[in-house]
C-alpha cells in the first residue's frame, strides 16, 4: 500500500520556487527565444542578469539571488505586459504562448523571489556556505 504524500503548504512551494536556480535560467531561455531574432536589445538586457542570479544561487547566495531574480523578473513581466498583441489569433500562436509563459514565469519569480528575500535568514545561509564550500 502506498503511503500518502505529506501535503506541503503554499509557503513551502513558494519558498522552494524562490530558492531554485532553474527559475531564472528558464525565464532567460524564454526571453532569448522571444527577443533574439530579430534582436531586441532592451529585453535581452535581462538575460545576463538572470543568468548571473542563477550562478549566484549555485554558489550558495540563495537570498541575494532571490532578490536579484525578483527585481529582474518583475521588471521584465511589467514591461512585457505593457505590449499588447494585435489580433486575437496572435495570442494563441506559438510565439504568443511562449510570451504568456514568459510573463507568467516572470510574475511567479517576482513573487517567490520577493518572499525568499523578505523571509531569508542570512546567518543560516552564511553558516551553510561555510560548512559546505561549493567549488573548493
Amino acid at each position: 500500500m502506498a503511503t500518502p504524500e505529506s501535503s506541503r503548504s503554499i509557503g513551502a512551494h513558494v519558498e522552494s520556487w524562490g530558492n531554485s536556480s532553474v527559475a531564472p535560467a528558464g525565464l532567460a531561455t524564454l526571453i532569448t527565444a522571444l527577443h533574439f531574432r530579430p534582436l531586441q536589445v532592451r529585453p535581452m538586457l535581462f538575460v545576463p542578469i538572470l543568468l548571473f542570479s542563477s550562478y549566484a544561487n549555485l554558489q550558495g547566495f540563495k537570498i541575494d539571488s532571490a532578490g536579484i531574480t525578483a527585481a529582474a523578473s518583475g521588471t521584465y513581466a511589467l514591461l512585457a505586459m505593457r505590449r499588447r498583441p494585435g489580433a486575437l489569433m496572435s495570442r494563441f500562436s506559438i510565439r504568443g504562448i511562449v510570451r504568456g509563459a514568459a510573463v507568467g514565469i516572470g510574475a511567479a519569480n517576482a513573487v517567490a523571489g520577493g518572499w525568499v528575500y523578505a523571509k531569508g535568514d542570512r546567518e543560516r545561509e552564511n553558516k551553510e556556505r561555510r560548512d559546505n564550500p561549493r567549488w573548493v
